[in-house]
């Protein structure tokens, strides 16, 4: 289940406000120092919390952002108040931008392999680029690797989950027949009377065995003895 949507707007208890406030700078610290080293950004970060307390992140140094900052605005406001300069501004950004993408789509045939366009790199570069696509496959296993896990959990959750109702099921059809037996032997007991206050199933087994029959006299012997 995802987290509900929280309404933006001041958070009036002053503890709560507090707690948000800490875990946010935090966060936020931790993205402009990860954009910083990812991107080779420069980054200044400056937060005044509503204590007036001071909290503050540079990649080089706080001075250097905020003087990069002001010339850029100068330069910027000075494009702005020329026309000629604004347009000459925004063609240099397009050629930028042309520049860039003609590099990444260059980087990507060489990622593919073309034999074109690996005919004119160093060793260096060979290398280089042997080391990110052996850091991409591995990346790409480790996440191959991940999603075969989950669907082995998600099976093994299916068959424990098939287990446990085979056997409830198997409980209730045992269950089901000692009762109907149960029934049953009742049924009979009333149908013929053999139930005279207790149940004759309870009652203990006699023991009957048919004795030997007892062996005649021989003819012969008797007419003896009478003579």
């Amino acid at each position: 289940m995802g987290r509900g949507k929280i309404e933006i707007k001041k958070i009036e208890k002053s503890s709560s406000r507090q707690v948000t406030f800490s875990k946010r700078r935090n966060g936020l610290l931790k993205k402009a120092k990860e954009l910083a080293i990812l991107c080779d950004a420069e980054v200044g970060l400056i937060i005044f919390s509503s204590t007036s307390k001071l909290h503050h992140f540079a990649s080089s140094s706080m001075k250097s952002v905020i003087e990069r900052y002001n010339k850029y605005e100068e330069e910027y406001h000075h494009q702005l108040l020329d026309p000629a300069s604004e347009l000459k501004f925004w063609k240099k950004e397009v050629a930028s931008l042309r520049q860039q993408q003609n590099d990444l789509q260059e980087y990507q045939r060489q990622l593919m392999g073309k034999e074109k366009e690996l005919s004119g790199l160093s060793f260096k570069d060979l290398q280089g680029l042997e080391n990110q696509l052996e850091m991409s496959l591995k990346r790409v296993r480790m996440r191959k690797g991940h999603h075969i896990d989950q669907e082995n959990l998600k099976v093994h959750k299916k068959l424990d989950l098939i287990c446990h109702e085979n056997t409830e099921l198997q409980k209730k059809v045992n269950g089901n027949g000692t009762e109907e037996a149960n029934e049953s032997s009742k049924s009979l007991s009333h149908s013929y009377g053999f139930n005279n206050g207790y149940d004759y199933l309870q009652a203990p087994v006699v023991d009957l065995r048919l004795s030997q029959p007892q062996q005649l006299p021989d003819a012969d012997t008797s007419k003896s003895k009478i003579r």
